[in-house]
């Protein structure tokens, strides 16, 4: 039994040793795939790592064993950046709290992260790291990563905490001061940093690197010489960004040493931040060329500086000025020196900023302010300068030279003081020739008046009675004016002025317009006896004097001078040859007369004087007793020239050559046809007067009874009361009692309308309302003298009428009052003015298509003057411009300079300006531009407009600060000018942001 017992005992105990030998078996098997799974992961065959640990803590229950494989199969997950691997590694120190490799997970997590260059990453997993009970080695590690990876991420303040905790590291601490050093070049504590590259500079690899930053901060600190020296031996091991900071930083080390030329290679060798240099890089290599007198290169530099607004700005602008100077180019250091002079950084430099701005302006004038304001402002400002005297001087002699006549006047008008009467009467005088070019004769000549009470300068006060005279002759005003004349001839310097060549001949005309032909006579005469180069007025006066002689009865006088005329080969020799001829008649040689006469039909059969050639010859045919030959000349007349006034008086002329030879028939069909065609004219009532002799002689009362009572004109019963009412109206007229002349001529034009003296009435009437300023008031009295048949007033009144209506701007009305103008005008004068005022109204509408071919007629005659020929011109130009024809425009705006005076000379110098720019023609367009300024300042519209331009063309020849200056002067400056300010602020912002791609310093 006992044996039983033991064997049982033994089998009992043997049961659990066998089980736990199965058990070791199976563990010790798993934890070969544990080892196996961990060679894996040192292998970093990561995915095949985690599948294996996560089969092992499946089926293991072992919690140590479970908590490694967690802590794998996580830190698996981080190297396969698997998504939720942070969260693996989470749940592992939540599922594991007492695993030893807790800790160890978030570092070894921190050090992937960071060797993978996930610094903000790192810094996640070394925040939650335990530093504690870690090792030296793994805390200096742990320290020194951290402070890199704040360092990386530009947190100096915690990168300089953990790395100072390991500059004693054998292993961390080169690395450790580096940075340090670093972190303090960058903040600008070039001790500290120099302290800490000094314990590194042995070891090769800083040195390379700190080669850069220790001259950077030897730059810096402003040790010029040795950050050359190290800047020198840096460059053969730079990349090239670097060589283009160390360029830069040679080159302006040798621009602090003074050393130009040694600097001019290493300043261009630098390419900028980003591509982009700044204003300061510009300044420095644009005086390095002005340092060696390389003053095209320097204001290559200098002029990209735009919107500068420092020390260095002002300091470049100086110099760009001085460069501009040295290269000739005036107008540009005129912009310069402004520019200066507006910054206050140096007030050396803004002081004789302004001096030369000043300066400048008297020499070549100032686009932006008148001269004398600028030379005025300058005295202000530095009212002690040395250069007092000098300026005061320039000051009251720009008055003159600027030409800027409104603007200096207001300015002496305010300022009267003695030493300015003698600028005050130029500046009077010039002004006044202003607005007497512009046709503004009372203005003109009420500044002539103040120019000559001042009296200062002789020859001045000479000029501007010569200039009153001229003005009073345009305001009709031919006494005053003949006395000024003779008042001018009476200055001993009336010689010597230039106005003194034509006096006589104006004052002759002032005679002429006087009716003192005597006088008259006399002074063409003076004048031809002198005159050399004048052809158009010897010729006119040749004209006139055979006139006035002429109308003296003075025949064969006159027609020498007719012939004088004629022999010069003139424009008007037709005009010369017709006077010549009538004048024959009244030197009893009728045979010489109607030879000359029907020579003149053949030789001008165009001219305005063929129908009164054939009038005269006709007439002078009846004289000869002639008839057949009469009638023939009245007959060619009406049929060449039917829009002839000539055409009425011809028809009753023959009407009455039957008459008086007893042809009664013929004689009432021409006098019917009279009354007919030219029914209330002067012919028709002489007509209807004749034919009643005709019917009483041949018995016929009740027929001419019957004829009467059609004509509306004729109003039998009433005509002693109608002649008596007239006259009553005519007399009051011919007194000059315009008021009493008024009332009657509206008593008899009520009373009767189609009365006998109906046309008289109605013009008078209308004559007088248009003297009074009554113009509206003359409007229907015109428009019943030009309804009527051509007669003796219709000419004038479709002058005046059309006149009313420009004033009035009402075109549409005006323009075919205008037109009949034209076609029925005797007098070349009123021809012209109606081609010159039609070309005008067609323009005013729109119509550019008509107002070119008026303008074109204008100018095809030779006989009109050249303010004239200027409107002309600039009609042809504005609709050239209006219909984008450019080529037309351009040629006609280069005519209009020719002759041009005044605005429109200034509008042809901006379009000759323009026209240039277009061609890219930048030198000869700016020229254009300057002149414009310079001569026509007062002209502020074109001159703002011809500014754009200028800043176009400097644009274009890549001077961008003198572009940008000059927009920004035009928006400033012309404000009442939105037009040329939008442009302007268009081209400027188009600018900046063309330079904006290479110059860091400029904001659009």
């Amino acid at each position: 039994m006992i044996k039983k017992i033991r064997l049982a005992s033994l089998l009992f105990m043997g049961s659990p040793a066998l089980l736990f030998s199965q058990q070791t078996a199976i563990y010790t098997n798993e934890l070969k795939e544990f080892d196996r799974a961990v060679e894996l992961y040192k292998d970093k065959q990561y995915q095949s790592a985690q599948i294996m640990f996560g089969e092992v803590k499946n089926t293991i229950k072992n919690q140590e064993v479970q908590a490694d494989c967690a802590y794998y199969i996580a830190n698996c997950a981080i190297r396969l950046n698997q998504y939720g691997a942070d969260q693996l590694i989470e749940d592992f120190v939540e599922d594991y709290p007492t695993s030893t490799k807790q800790n160890q997970a978030y570092i070894e997590v921190a050090h992937y992260y960071f060797n993978q260059g996930g610094y903000a990453k790192s810094l996640e997993w070394f925040d939650k790291a335990d530093t504690s009970n870690m090792s030296n080695a793994d805390r200096e590690k742990y320290n020194f990563q951290k402070g890199y990876a704040y360092f990386t991420l530009k947190r100096n303040k915690e990168a300089q905490k953990h790395l100072n905790q390991v500059v004693n590291s054998p292993v961390y601490g080169s690395q450790a001061k580096y940075y340090l050093g670093y972190m303090s070049y960058e903040t600008d504590d070039y001790n500290a940093a120099n302290e800490y590259f000094d314990q590194v500079s042995d070891q090769d690899k800083y040195k390379e690197k700190m080669g850069y930053f220790q001259a950077d901060m030897n730059f810096k600190l402003g040790n010029f010489q040795k950050a050359i020296d190290l800047g020198l031996a840096q460059l053969p091991k730079s990349n090239a960004q670097e060589k283009s900071e160390l360029s830069k930083i040679i080159g302006e080390s040798y621009f602090n040493l003074k050393q130009y030329d040694k600097a001019l290679p290493y300043l261009l060798d630098y390419r900028g931040k980003k591509g982009k240099w700044n204003n300061t890089d510009f300044y420095q290599l644009g005086y390095t060329y002005y340092k060696q007198n390389d003053y095209e290169n320097a204001i290559n530099q200098f002029n990209k500086i735009i919107n500068g607004n420092d020390h260095v700005a002002q300091n470049a602008y100086y110099h760009l000025a001085e460069c501009y100077l040295e290269t000739d180019k005036k107008q540009q250091a005129l912009n310069a020196f402004k520019t200066a002079s507006e910054m206050d950084f140096d007030l050396k430099i803004q002081e004789d900023a302004y001096l030369n701005y000043a300066k400048l302006s008297y020499e070549i004038g100032n686009p932006y302010q008148s001269v004398p304001e600028v030379l005025k402002a300058y005295l202000d400002k530095y009212p002690d300068t040395s250069y007092k005297q000098e300026i005061n001087n320039l000051l009251i002699s720009s008055y003159i030279t600027s030409k800027n006549y409104t603007e200096a006047l207001e300015l002496l008008e305010k300022n009267k003081s003695p030493e300015n009467r003698l600028a005050y009467q130029k500046v009077a005088f010039y002004r006044g020739l202003e607005l007497f070019t512009d046709g503004n004769y009372q203005a003109a000549f009420d500044l002539f008046k103040k120019s000559i009470s001042e009296n200062k300068d002789l020859k001045f006060t000479a000029r501007a009675t010569f200039w009153k005279a001229e003005a009073e002759y345009n305001l009709e005003q031919y006494n005053e004016a003949m006395l000024s004349y003779k008042q001018f001839l009476g200055y001993s310097e009336a010689a010597s002025v230039p106005e003194y060549k034509n006096v006589q001949y104006n004052l002759a005309y002032a005679y002429f317009k006087l009716k003192d032909y005597d006088n008259a006579i006399k002074h063409f005469t003076d004048f031809l006896a002198v005159v050399k180069n004048d052809n158009v007025r010897k010729v006119d006066a040749y004209l006139r004097l055979g006139d006035c002689n002429f109308i003296s009865a003075k025949y064969w006088p006159a027609m020498e001078a007719y012939n004088k005329a004629i022999e010069m080969n003139s424009v008007s020799k037709d005009y010369a040859a017709f006077q010549k001829g009538i004048s024959y008649g009244f030197v009893g040689k009728n045979d010489r007369k109607i030879e000359d006469l029907e020579k003149f039909i053949k030789t001008y059969p165009n001219s305005q004087y063929a129908d009164d050639a054939l009038y005269e010859l006709g007439n002078t045919y009846v004289n000869e007793n002639n008839e057949s030959k009469a009638i023939a000349s009245y007959d060619k007349l009406i049929a060449n020239y039917p829009s002839s006034s000539y055409v009425a008086k011809s028809i009753l002329k023959q009407g009455l050559i039957y008459y008086n030879n007893n042809k009664s028939e013929p004689a009432l069909v021409k006098f019917k046809k009279v009354v007919a065609e030219f029914p209330n004219s002067p012919e028709s009532l002489q007509a209807v007067s004749t034919a009643r002799l005709i019917y009483v002689d041949n018995g016929r009362v009740d027929e001419y009874s019957d004829w009467v009572k059609t004509l509306s004109f004729v109003e039998v019963s009433d005509a002693d009361l109608d002649n008596t009412t007239y006259e009553s109206a005519e007399k009051q007229y011919l007194m000059n009692n315009s008021k009493q002349a008024i009332s009657g001529f509206s008593n008899y034009v009520a009373k009767f309308p189609n009365g006998l003296h109906a046309l008289h009435a109605n013009f008078y009437l209308a004559q007088l309302y248009f003297a009074d300023g009554l113009e509206s008031n003359s409007v229907k009295h015109y428009e019943y003298v030009i309804s009527q048949p051509r007669n003796e007033f219709t000419e004038q009144a479709l002058a005046r009428l059309s006149q009313v209506y420009l004033k009035a701007k009402e075109y549409d009305k005006a323009i075919p009052v205008l037109s009949r103008l034209e076609n029925e005008a005797d007098y070349p004068q009123n021809k012209t003015y109606a081609q010159s005022n039609l070309m005008k109204a067609y323009y005013e509408k729109e119509n550019y298509a008509s107002a070119v071919v008026y303008a074109e007629k204008v100018l095809s005659n030779d006989k009109v003057d050249d303010r004239i020929k200027s409107d002309a011109q600039i009609i042809i130009a504005r609709s050239a411009i209006k219909t984008n024809d450019e080529t037309k425009a351009k040629a006609a705006y280069a005519d209009l300079l020719k002759i041009a005076k005044g605005e429109l000379a200034a509008e042809a110098l901006y379009y000759d300006a323009y026209f240039k720019n277009k061609d890219g023609k930048f030198e000869e367009s700016n020229k254009a531009v300057q002149k414009l300024a310079k001569d026509y300042s007062g002209y502020k519209y074109y001159g703002a407009k011809g500014l754009v331009v200028m800043a176009k063309n400097f644009y274009g020849l890549k001077d961008s600060f003198q572009a940008t200056y000059i927009l920004e002067s035009v928006i400033k400056n012309f404000g009442d000018y939105p037009d040329v300010v939008e442009e302007a602020q268009t081209e400027l912002a188009a600018i900046k942001a063309e330079e904006a791609k290479t110059n860091s310093s400029i904001t659009e």
